[in-house]
Order: structure tokens, then C-alpha cells, then sequence
């Protein structure tokens, strides 16, 4: 058995092996905790790791050669037990190992495989060492003859495998064969070819001579108990226990290998898998089981070895029994060893991945907290502003305080953290050189937040105190005028008065000292740290208020004076004559009143009489306007305090929505919480949240700020609203997404992000109150604008407060109609393409069709069809409103179209004021709608009349000629008889014809008086049930409506400007607003026309004429300016009314 390497040898390459790795690893060590896909070893676990495998080693050298072709004693047991030869434990003076080949007859018979596999094996036993020095034979030939002897010494010469020392052989003891032995050994002892001493012995005696009796077995003549048996067993137990322990220590090897090889996972979940697999994969390899079955092998091994100590205390054992002891030996102690060494290893290893783990904790929750405290920055680098008044600086600091709670608890866990980071390095982790700078970081964060916050609080507090001693000079300056404007001017007639009003201002002079500001460059120097330009107008403001009061004040005192001074001349009394008394024609009650006592002060100079009637004046001047300037300072109270609650109210607005995307939105990309969000939520935060993102930064940086500059001038705020009309329409896309949002919360609002998220946030309430929140916000603009307007009457900005108000409905009103316009379903055409939806409402629907001559009505006749309608510019679609609960929201099947350009409306129906038809195809099918009140349908129809005019105005501003004759040929059929009204229709027209007769040179008026109903408006729209649609004239059949064209007798107001043809010297030029007459037809479609105004004659061409002419006085007419967006049509007022379409007009 070949021994390892000396303690001393083997320690100074662990030292050098160790440093060299060390070297190795912190080069490619990243220096941040293990991460980047490097393995981290300490110093410490490189030396432990060599340790252990070099134990490892070293049990491999020990057990068995480097060579490939190494022989067991189990392998080649049956040529073993032939005992041809053996190795007897002897050993020659000089150390040689000593094979015995004894008497055996059969040699000649052995394979040569059986001999070569023993003698190999033989010599692999003993040490290198005394293998080194060579080998000693003993050939046992007494019995056997020379041809024996011959044979084996020629095997030995061809098969020896290691180096031979000497060869003694005992020749044949009978003489024959002896003296043989002696001649041909003689003779042929170049034939064996040995470079060694090959000596021919005759007895034992003899062979003592060369190896002691102690080192030869008894049949040599020898000492030693050599038993075969024996031998054979002791080396197959030993192989078989370096086998195993082989086994063993390259199991150990291999895992270690592994274990050491391995790259620290990124993150702490990989991590803690890495550190349970390879305990688990430790547990599998059952080493502990392993080493005490090896080690209870070896101690057997010893006992069986040492058995025949035991039994003879004064046994000697041969050296190869002390070697296979010494084996078993050293084999059991580098065993113990080796388990030492892996132990020690594992433990190592172990605590790195311990301390991978809790380095990836600590990043994960470094890079949580340092987002927390960029957060927490951010939010805290926005009170940039000092406020503009006591109220907003008091605000800006409640919300600094508010801030501050809340991070608070961001910066304790941060010093959480940076004290756990110095636990960490303090048990010598291996990443101290990664924590170090983050805890570092963690506190220099900390300490800035902290920092920051103490000195906005401390600048707020000077900008409050600013702010009291600004407002404070301020009340003083106001209080100061009151004094003036309340003090009354009977008391200065006389000179105790005018001493009482004079000490009384000096007494409030006084108290300047306490609430004036007095030196502006104190201020500067003072407030120099807040000072912003806002600021420093303020302040300049408010100073030269003070200053301009202070005028006011000395003037009042120079005067009071004057007419304090007691007077040294006497006076003679005079009795005033009447004409004494001055009176002013328009002078005030007030100023009579005051002049009519002059006598009294007839005491007074010259020079003081001109400034005490000033004074005055200015007096009653205040006391005349004194209940105006209250009503408009209680006004203005009110507007601030309806802007203080527009402030505060976004402002929390904005913070609310702040908190529902982080709280919310953000944690739904947070990896520690992705565990707790369900499948349906999984790529969905856009349904959820909407564009709330979108919102939220357009309040944060825009709409807040701009809302801020109006502080001091509420009444100007519509301005801001109407600049960032077009930014609010965003709410539109918000509240359009809000059903799909509703219904994905329904699903979802169990789940258990939801209930931790809110926990975390503190609320209350659930998200859906927070995802209500931009719905509730953008209604409650329009109250608070109401409530602006309210008290603005008269204001500078009342007209921009109106119309953002107006504006804010408008974007409601298009919202709620983009609500409604989603949950139609069916349609399969584009809803763009019908224009702008101008109304939407539900309605109770019957529908009639005109078969021939007869009406049929659809269904049952007195059961309504629920329809939903929407009117846009160019169709008028029929939906059906249905209930959805799967989505969450309403849907509205789309059943049927009409084009707006062959849509006709009457505007009663069956006697009731609810009720108007709308139809088309001359009445083919009618649609008789039903609305919830009366008010609703005149908005309806109004809206219809301005599509349909609308239309007309288009028409007739294309120039379509034909188009317009058609639509008043198909128009101005003549009314047929209906009961009784027939000739109320004749008499009215006989009287609108006579008035207009009775003065042919008299201007048209736009508003005829011969009719007896007022025409429709848009503004003020006047309805009137009239008969059902069987009595409408339009519902007559075509064989009973002669139609009409322009016939001689007609009379038309002009509607434009016609200038007469240079080469015709008989036409006629007419202006806008002229009234015509046709008086005869010409040929070639020419009319003669009279002008009624200036009773001039000529010819105008058909053509020409139609595109002049919008009205005439018969039975019917239709009115229509071009200033007008609408046309207003009116009939008899016992006749239905009726629009008709273009698309029932036939030419």
C-alpha cells in the first residue's frame, strides 16, 4: 500500500492552494453581495474546501495506485489459494520483501495469466518503499528435479513484473538430480537471462545464511506462523474497506465540488430553494450512515488483525501485518478526517447561502424602502410654495404634518433596515463591502428627509407669521378706513365733537406701532429666506396701503384740528336770510341737509370753510354708499370661502387619486404581491383604473396650480375653466371605460390584493369609493361655479363664470350622452358617420304603415314599443334599452335608422301634449313618440326643427334650384277640408290678404300680422295640439292633393339681394326684405314681377326668382332669414303642423 504525502508537504500547499483560490475568487467576485452570476468564497471556506478535498485525496492515494490495471485479492482469489507463491511478511536485512514459492508439482501446469496475476499482485502489496529496494525469491525445489528448477526460473525471467534483489533457490536434495542441478546450471546460466544473483542451494541451512529465521515461514526452516488462509482474508476485508472508503470520500467529493461550484441565486426566493435543495440533497446522500458503516468495518477489521495479539501478547507480528494494520490505521484516521474536513465544509457552506439569503432580503427590502423614501422625497420636495395667505400657509403646513406622519413610518423602517445591515456586518457576512454603502445610503436619505421637513416647517411657520403680520396691518388699514368712513358728521359741528372724533383717531393712531409694518427693510432681511416675488408684492401692497391710510388719517386730523381750535375773536350772530341757503339742484338729500346748517359755522375762516365742506362730502359720501360696500364685502366673503373649499377640496381631490395609483394601480406590479392577484386582474389594470393616470397629472401639474392663481380673485375663475375646457374632456374617456371597471370589480372585490392593499393604505372604504371619486369631481365643478356665479352678479368675470358653467354641463351632457351611445349594439355601420349626437332619451314608440289607401298599425294598438332614441345630425336611430348584468352596464340593441334627410314631424298627436309623429316616405311610416312630459318633447321637436332647417339652409346655400322648388311645390299643397275648420283657414287667409292689400307701398314686416299664431322658436317654443295624423293634410292620398306651383297673385318677401342683368332693360333688381307680387308668366321661364315697396315692374327669370323668395301669403308659409339658424313654420291654429322632408318631395 502506497503511503501520502507528509503533514508538513501537504500543509504548505493548503497555504498556497488557499491564497491562490482566494486570488482567483475576488477577481471574480463583483463585490456586490454575490450577485451577476459569480460565486463569493471566503478566504476561510477556500481553505476549508481544500482541506476537505485534499482529505479526500489522500484517502484515494492510500487505498490503491495511480495505475489503471490495479488487481484485488477477490479479484484473482482462486489462483491465490493455490499457494504457488505468497508473500510470507519476511523482510531481508536491507528492507527486501521476501516471495515464497514453495513446493508445488503442478507449476508447470499454471496459465500463464494465473501466474502473471499473482505475481503482480504480490509485488503491488508491500510499500513503495520496499518495493523500490527490490524483491528477494525463495524457490522451494527439494522435491522436485531439475527440469522443475529450469522451468521456473525461466517463468520468473520472462514474468517478474518489478525489480528482483536476489533469486535463492533449494535445488533437489537426491544426488542424481543435485549434481545435475550443478552441471547444467553451469552451462545454461546465460539462458535464463536474469541480471540478478540467481544462488543454487543444497539445504536450509544454507538459505538462513541469507534471510534471518524469524523472516521465513516453518517450512523454511523459519519462525513465523504464516497461515494462507489467513492472509487472503485480511487483504480482501482491507480492499473492501478502502473500497468503501473510497467510495465514500469521492461521494463527499464530488457533492462538496458541487456545493462549491455553485453561483448564488439573485434573489431571495431562489436562494432559499438553492439552501433547502442541497440540505435535501445532504440528507439523500445518507453520509453520515455511510462513514459509521466504513468506520464499524475498519474497527472490525483492526480486531481481526490484532486477533493474534490477543490471544499471544508475545506475538510478533510481520511487517506485512504491521503494514496492514498501520493501513487500516491511517485509512480510519483520514476517514474521521474526511468527515471533519466536509462538516466543517458544509457548515461553511451553509452559512453562505444563510447569508445569501439574508443579503438578498436585505436588498429586496432596501430597494422597497429606497422607493418608499423617493416617494416620500418627492411628495415632500413639492411644498415648494410658502402659501399666499394665514389660511393657505396653514393648509400648505397641515399637509407638511400629514406628510410627515407618513413618512415617519418609511423612515423607521429605513433605520430598521440600515441597523439590520450593521447586524449583518458585525457577524461577519462576506457581503460587508454591499451593505455598507446602503445602510450608508439608507441614513444619508433619512437624514436628508428629515432635514428637509424641519426646515419647511420651520419656512412655513415664518411665512405664517409673515402672513398674520401682513394680515393683521391689513385689518388695522381696514378697520382704520371704517373709523373714517363711520365717524358722524354732527359730531364735528361742534368743537367738542370735532375734539372727540379728533382724539378718537389718535387714540386708533396709537395702536399702529402693534399692528403696522414699519421697516420694510426689516422685512426684506427678516423673511428673506421665503420671499418670493408673490410674496414681496404682497408685502409692498399691503405697506403702501398703510401708507396711503396714514394720508387719509392726517388729513382727517389737520381738519379735525381746525375745527377743534378754539376761536379768540367774537362773533356777532347774524340770522341767515333765506337765500343764505345754498341748495344744489341735484344735490344728494344728505349734502341739503348738511348745507342748510351753515349758519352754525359762520364762526370758521375762510380757509377752513372750502376743506370742512370737502370733508363732508367725503363723509356722506360714505354714509350714502356705506349698506352697498357691506352687501359687496358680504359677497366677496362668500366667494373666497366658496374658492377655499374649490382649493381644498382639489387639492385632496388630487392626493386621493395620489394614493389609489400607488396604493393601488403601482402594487399591481409589485412581484411580493403578484401572489395575491387573481387571474382576471392579470394584464387589466388599464380596464380597472381607466386613464385615472392621465387625470390625475393633468390636476397635479396643471389645473391645481392654475386654480391657485385665482386665490385672491375668485371671481375670475371661469377664465381657468374655460382655458382647460379642452384638458377636462379627458373625463369623458374615464367615464365611458367606468362599466368595464364596475364589472371587473364585481368580479374581483373578494380578493385578497384588494383587502391587503387597503389595509396597508388604512382606508375605510373599498376601492370602488376611490374609482367613484373622478366621477363625483367633474359634477361637482358645475355646483361650485353655480355657487360662484351666484355671488358674482355684476363682477368683472360673471360673463367667463356663465360660460364655463355652461361649458362644464356641456361636457356632462356629452358625457352622459357618450354613456348612452356605447351600449348600442347591432349597429353595424359607423355612429361617427352620423354626425354629433344632439339628444338621446327613452320613449314610449307606436308605429303605423300606410298599405294603399288603408292604415295599418303594428301589433297591439294601445301597447307602446320601449324605444330609446338618439338624434344625431344626419339619422334618428331606434334602440331598445335591456338590462345587461354580465358587463355591468345597459345595452341598447339598435332596431331601426332614418335618415334624417326623409324625416317629416307633425307636432301633436291624438290630442295629447306628450305625443309627435315622426315619418317619412310621405307618411308610409309613421312613428307616433310618446314623451315623459311635455317640456321633453318641445326639446325634441325643437331640436328636429333645427336639423331640418338646417338642412334647407344647406340646400338653398348650394344654390340646388330644383331641389328647392321641389321641397316648396311638395310644401305649399293646399290645406283640405277638415270638419269645421275649413273656413277659419279661409277667413284667415281673406284677411291676411286684405291687410296686405290695403297698403301694397308698406314695408314686410318679418312678423305678419295677419296671422293668428305667434311661429316657433327655438328659445321660447310654443306647442299646440292640433288634430291626430288621420286628420293631418299631409296624410291625404296624392289623388286628392292637387299639387300647387307659383301662380299669378302670389306674393313672396325677397331674402336676397338680385341685381339686374346689364343687357335686359326690363328686369328687376330687388334687395332682402322686399315684397313681390307675380303679376303674369312669360315665355321661357320668365315671371313679371312688382316691386310692392317701390312699385317698380320687370321681368325676373324662374330660376332666379325661386332662389329670392321664401315666403308668400296664402294658406301656408314658411319663414326663414338668413340671419336665423332655424326656419319657423306656422299654420292655422286649429290645423295640425307639420315638417315635412326632402326626401318625400317628388318633382
Amino acid at each position: 500500500m502506497r503511503t501520502g504525502e507528509s503533514d508538513e508537504n501537504m500543509k504548505e500547499k493548503e497555504e498556497k492552494m488557499g491564497a491562490r483560490d482566494e486570488m482567483e475568487v475576488r477577481l471574480q467576485s463583483s463585490g456586490h453581495g454575490g450577485g451577476g452570476g459569480c460565486v463569493h468564497i471566503s478566504l476561510e471556506e477556500v481553505k476549508s474546501f481544500y482541506r476537505f478535498s485534499q482529505s479526500c485525496q489522500r484517502l484515494h492515494n492510500d487505498i490503491m495506485q495511480q495505475e489503471s490495471d490495479r488487481l484485488f485479492a477477490a479479484d484473482i482469489d482462486p489462483d491465490l489459494r493455490k499457494r504457488f507463491a505468497f508473500l510470507s511478511g519476511g523482510r531481508a536485512e536491507n528492507g527486501s520483501p521476501i516471495i515464497v514459492f514453495p513446493e508445488f508439482p503442478a507449476f508447470g501446469e499454471l496459465q500463464e495469466e494465473e501466474f502473471h496475476n499473482v505475481l503482480t499482485y504480490l509485488t503491488s502489496v508491500p510499500s513503495v518503499t520496499a518495493s523500490g529496494v527490490g524483491f528477494i525469491l525463495v524457490i522451494d525445489r527439494r522435491q522436485d528435479r531439475w527440469t522443475a528448477v529450469k522451468g521456473t526460473l525461466l517463468r520468473i525471467a520472462g514474468s517478474f513484473p518489478v525489480h528482483l534483489q536476489l533469486v535463492l533457490v533449494l535445488r533437489p536434495s537426491t544426488l542424481f538430480q543435485r549434481t545435475l542441478s550443478d552441471i547444467f546450471f553451469k552451462f545454461n546460466r546465460d539462458e535464463f537471462k536474469m541480471k540478478v544473483p540467481v544462488v543454487m542451494l543444497s539445504s536450509v541451512t544454507e538459505l538462513h545464511a541469507y534471510i534471518d529465521r524469524t523472516q521465513l515461514p516453518q517450512e523454511l526452516g523459519g519462525t513465523q506462523d504464516y497461515c494462507h488462509d489467513t492472509w487472503i482474508s485480511h487483504r480482501t476485508a482491507i480492499e473492501a474497506f478502502a473500497l468503501m472508503v473510497k467510495t465514500t470520500a469521492q461521494t463527499l467529493q464530488s457533492f462538496g465540488t458541487e456545493l462549491a461550484e455553485t453561483e448564488l441565486p439573485n434573489d431571495a426566493q431562489a436562494t432559499s430553494n438553492l439552501l433547502a435543495t442541497h440540505t435535501e440533497k445532504k440528507g439523500q446522500m445518507k453520509v453520515r450512515e455511510d462513514l459509521c458503516v466504513a468506520l464499524g468495518q475498519g474497527g472490525r477489521l483492526l480486531e481481526s488483525i490484532n486477533e493474534p495479539l490477543q490471544r499471544e501478547p508475545d506475538y510478533k507480528m510481520n511487517q506485512d501485518e504491521l503494514d496492514n494494520l498501520a493501513t487500516v490505521q491511517r485509512l480510519l484516521g483520514q476517514l474521521d478526517e474526511t468527515e471533519t474536513a466536509f462538516d466543517d465544509f458544509w457548515e461553511r457552506h451553509q452559512t453562505k447561502l444563510e447569508q445569501c439569503l439574508q443579503l438578498r432580503h436585505f436588498e429586496y427590502y432596501f430597494r422597497e424602502v429606497r422607493a418608499q423614501l423617493d416617494v416620500v422625497s418627492e411628495r415632500v420636495e413639492a411644498f415648494s410654495e410658502v402659501g399666499i395667505s394665514p389660511a393657505h400657509a396653514e393648509h400648505i403646513l397641515r399637509e407638511l404634518n400629514s406628510q410627515e406622519e407618513k413618512a415617519c413610518d418609511v423612515l423607521d423602517w429605513a433605520l430598521s433596515l440600515a441597523a439590520e445591515g450593521d447586524g449583518l456586518i458585525e457577524s461577519a457576512h462576506y457581503a460587508e463591502d454591499s451593505i455598507l454603502p446602503k445602510c450608508s445610503e439608507l441614513r444619508a436619505v433619512c437624514d436628508e428627509v428629515t432635514s428637509f421637513l424641519k426646515t419647511k416647517k420651520v419656512l412655513l411657520l415664518r411665512a405664517m407669521e409673515l402672513h398674520h403680520c401682513l394680515e393683521k396691518a391689513s385689518r388695522w388699514c381696514e378697520e382704520g378706513i371704517y373709523l373714517l368712513a363711520s365717524q358722524p358728521v354732527d359730531r364735528c359741528q361742534s368743537q367738542d365733537g370735532a375734539e372727540a372724533a379728533l382724539q378718537e383717531l389718535e387714540k386708533y393712531l396709537d395702536t399702529a406701532a402693534q399692528h403696522q409694518i414699519t421697516d420694510l427693510k426689516a422685512i426684506w432681511r427678516d423673511y428673506d429666506s421665503i420671499l418670493n416675488p408673490e410674496l414681496r408684492e404682497q408685502v409692498e401692497k399691503v405697506f403702501q396701503k398703510q401708507v396711503s391710510m396714514q394720508e387719509m388719517f392726517e388729513k382727517r386730523r389737520v381738519s379735525l384740528k381746525k375745527l377743534a381750535a378754539k376761536q379768540t375773536r367774537p362773533v356777532q350772530p347774524v340770522a341767515p336770510r333765506p337765500e343764505a341757503i345754498i341748495k344744489f339742484p341735484m344735490s344728494p338729500p344728505g349734502e341739503y341737509h348738511i348745507l342748510r346748517h351753515m349758519s352754525h359755522w359762520s364762526s370758521l375762516s375762510d380757509s377752513t370753510f372750502p376743506l370742512l365742506i370737502v370733508e363732508v362730502q367725503v363723509q356722506n359720501d360714505g354714509s350714502r354708499h356705506g349698506s352697498l360696500s357691506e352687501e359687496e364685502e358680504n359677497l366677496a366673503v362668500l366667494r373666497r370661502h366658496v374658492m377655499n373649499e374649490l382649493l381644498e377640496t382639489e387639492r385632496a381631490y388630487v392626493e386621493e387619486l395620489l394614493c389609489v395609483l400607488q396604493g393601488y394601480a403601482a402594487e399591481m406590479d409589485n412581484p411580493a404581491m403578484a401572489h395575491l392577484l387573481p387571474s382576471a386582474l392579470l394584464n387589466r389594470k388599464d380596464v380597472l383604473f381607466g386613464n385615472m393616470p392621465e387625470i390625475y397629472q393633468f390636476h397635479k401639474r396643471t389645473f391645481l396650480r392654475e386654480l391657485e392663481t385665482y386665490t385672491d380673485v375668485p371671481e375670475l375663475v371661469g377664465r381657468c375653466f374655460l382655458e382647460r375646457m379642452g384638458d377636462l374632456q379627458i373625463y369623458e374617456k374615464y367615464c365611458q371605460n367606468k362599466p368595464r371597471s364596475e364589472s371587473l370589480w364585481r368580479q374581483c372585490s373578494d380578493c385578497a390584493f384588494f383587502q391587503e392593499c387597503q389595509r396597508k393604505l388604512e382606508h375605510k372604504l373599498g376601492l370602488d369609493s376611490y374609482l367613484l371619486k373622478p366621477v363625483q369631481r367633474i359634477t361637482k365643478y358645475q355646483l361650485i361655479l353655480k355657487e360662484l356665479l351666484k355671488y358674482s352678479k355684476g363682477c368683472e368675470g360673471s360673463e367667463d363664470l356663465q360660460e364655463a358653467l355652461s361649458s362644464i354641463l356641456g361636457i356632462l351632457k356629452a358625457v352622459n350622452d357618450s354613456m348612452h351611445l356605447i351600449a348600442i349594439t347591432g349597429y353595424e355601420g359607423s355612429l361617427t358617420e352620423l354626425g354629433r349626437l344632439l339628444m338621446q332619451g327613452s320613449f314610449n314608440v307606436w308605429t303605423e304603415h300606410k298599405k294603399g289607401h288603408a292604415k295599418v298599425k303594428d301589433l297591439a294598438r294601445f301597447k307602446p314599443m320601449q324605444r330609446h332614441l338618439f338624434l344625431h345630425e344626419k339619422a334618428l336611430l331606434f334602440c331598445k334599452r335591456r338590462e345587461e348584468n354580465g358587463e355591468g352596464y345597459e345595452k341598447a340593441p339598435f332596431k331601426h335608422f332614418l335618415n334624417m334627410s326623409a324625416v317629416g314631424i307633425t307636432e301633436s298627436a291624438k290630442g295629447d301634449n306628450k305625443k309627435f309623429e315622426i315619418w317619412c316616405n310621405s307618411r308610409e311610416e309613421v312613428f307616433i313618440v310618446q314623451a315623459a312630459t311635455p317640456e321633453i318633447k318641445t326639446s325634441w321637436l325643437n331640436e328636429i326643427r333645427k336639423v331640418l332647417t338646417g338642412q334647407l339652409k344647406a340646400c338653398r346655400e348650394k344654390k340646388s334650384t330644383w331641389l328647392v322648388l321641389l321641397f316648396f311645390t311638395c310644401l305649399f299643397l293646399p290645406l283640405s277640408p277638415f270638419r269645421n275648420c275649413q273656413k277659419s283657414v279661409k277667413k284667415g287667409e281673406e284677411k291676411k290678404t286684405d291687410a296686405v292689400n290695403s297698403d301694397p307701398n308698406s314695408p314686410s314686416s318679418p312678423k305678419h300680422k295677419g296671422w293668428n299664431k305667434a311661429s316657433f322658436s327655438m328659445d321660447v317654443p310654443e306647442v299646440q295640439d292640433g288634430y291626430s295624423s288621420a286628420e293631418d293634410p299631409m296624410n291625404s292620398d296624392p289623388e286628392d292633393e292637387g299639387g300647387r306651383k307659383l301662380a299669378v297673385g302670389d306674393r313672396f318677401t325677397v331674402v336676397a339681394d338680385y341685381e339686374k342683368e346689364k343687357g335686359g332693360p326690363q328686369d328687376l333688381s330687388v334687395k332682402s326684405g322686399d315684397m313681390v307680387q307675380l303679376i303674369k308668366e312669360g315665355g321661357d321661364g320668365q315671371w313679371f314681377v312688382r316691386n310692392l315697396g317701390s312699385n317698380k315692374d320687370g321681368w325676373v327669370a324662374a330660376a332666379n326668382l325661386l332662389t329670392l323668395i321664401t315666403e308668400f301669403k296664402s294658406s301656408q308659409s314658411l319663414c326663414s332669414s338668413e340671419g336665423s339658424v332655424t326656419g319657423n313654420l306656422s299654420t292655422s291654429s286649429s290645423c295640425s303642423e307639420t315638417y315635412t322632408s326632402f326626401s318625400d318631395i317628388k318633382p
